[in-house]
């Protein structure tokens, strides 16, 4: 186990390296990058971007009109678009940027945002929470109705139960979650029916105020929209591999000879049946944490004006905020491949009998 540990944690090293490559190199010949996207807010092009600027006002009211690479600089000071390419780090070659990048990400520094007076890293801690919540409650409830209902499906597999249930989840993994969000906020926030619950926020404005029984009602009354809307289709896929994992199992030999013995079906199932059938479930349970956690929701949380990881990245890249995209990039990347290990070593806590230093990496 030892060998294939670190087999494993250095095939990290180059894979992280390929993600982080490959997608500078995208960004090298992506148009409007955060140079541009301030000549255009100087000349008033943009929508909005807040931009930290190093220069003072009278810096690009230059008359100079010299070629510049930059779409929408002509007019603009020479000097001006270097203090920009300089405050930016585009004064440098694309190799040395990205080297002094890695560089970074190895320490774990991550620099500021540019358009964003907060370090990177402070900023992604302030908007996990949300992501936390969403992908924390989503894997609980996902799994709290899969496991059960799977079973039971497998145990009364081919009858009407079965089929109606079969039908009832297909249907609600079909149905787009923004879609049904949107309904919920028409009928139940205030739309064109009931105004039950807030439409924005995970906490009220008066949340510190609030006593510690109402803190905890206040904060799922937030979450009970945006958690419905997930979950309708985040259960179908456990649910199937549910059914049929213990279905699989329930046809095996051993299964035959314990009933042979005169054990109860019920005896049968969860003494015998369960552990064997939930492994592969059990083992998949932090990939399943860390999917829903990062992947979450960024038309959730945009639909219910939740701010977190998922609507910080939309952001970024469209504000070409570099730092923070990348940063985001690196630390999901690492977090997957960490949690993607964790999982194969699960399947060796939960069952002994596998043994992945026989196997090739």
């Amino acid at each position: 186990m030892g060998a294939y540990l670190l087999r494993r944690l250095l095939l990290m090293i180059p894979t992280l390296l390929g993600i982080m490559l490959i997608s500078f190199i995208v960004v090298q010949f992506a148009p409007g990058g955060p140079v541009e996207q301030v000549i255009a807010q100087v000349t008033g092009q943009a929508g909005g971007t807040d931009a930290r600027l190093t220069g003072g006002g009278s810096d690009f009211a230059g008359a100079e009109s010299g070629n510049s690479q930059y779409r929408g600089a002509q007019g603009l000071d020479p000097q001006f678009i270097a203090q920009l390419e300089q405050q930016f780090g585009f004064d440098k070659p694309a190799h040395e940027r990205f080297g002094l990048m890695l560089w970074n990400y190895i320490r774990f520094d991550f620099g500021e945002s540019y358009f964003r007076d907060i370090s990177v890293i402070d900023l992604i801690i302030e908007k996990m929470p949300v992501s936390i919540s969403l992908g924390l409650w989503i894997t609980l409830l996902s799994y709290g109705i899969s496991i059960p209902l799977g079973i039971r499906k497998a145990v009364r597999d081919g009858t009407p139960f079965d089929v109606w249930t079969s039908g009832v989840v297909i249907v609600a993994y079909a149905i787009p979650s923004f879609l049904f969000a949107i309904l919920l906020m028409v009928l139940f926030a205030g739309g064109s029916f009931f105004d039950w619950f807030p439409l924005r926020g995970l906490v009220s404005d008066n949340w510190d105020q609030l006593s510690w029984p109402m803190r905890i009602v206040d904060y799922f009354w937030h979450l009970a929209l945006p958690l419905t809307a997930l979950v309708l289709s985040a259960f179908a896929t456990t649910t199937l591999l549910t059914k049929n994992s213990f279905l699989d199992e329930i046809r095996k030999q051993y299964v035959t000879t314990a009933r042979a013995k005169g054990l109860s079906e019920r005896q049968v199932l969860y003494g015998h049946v369960f552990r064997n059938a939930m492994l592969i479930i059990i083992a998949g349970f932090p990939g399943a944490f860390i999917s829903a956690f990062f992947t979450g929701a960024l038309l959730i949380e945009s639909i219910f004006s939740l701010d977190g990881l998922g609507l910080l990245g939309f952001r970024s890249v469209i504000d070409r905020d570099y730092p923070v995209v990348f940063a985001t990039l690196y630390i999901f990347s690492l977090l997957g491949m960490i949690v993607t290990l964790l999982s194969d070593l699960t399947y060796t806590l939960i069952d002994p009998r596998i043994d992945f230093e026989r196997r090739d990496v």
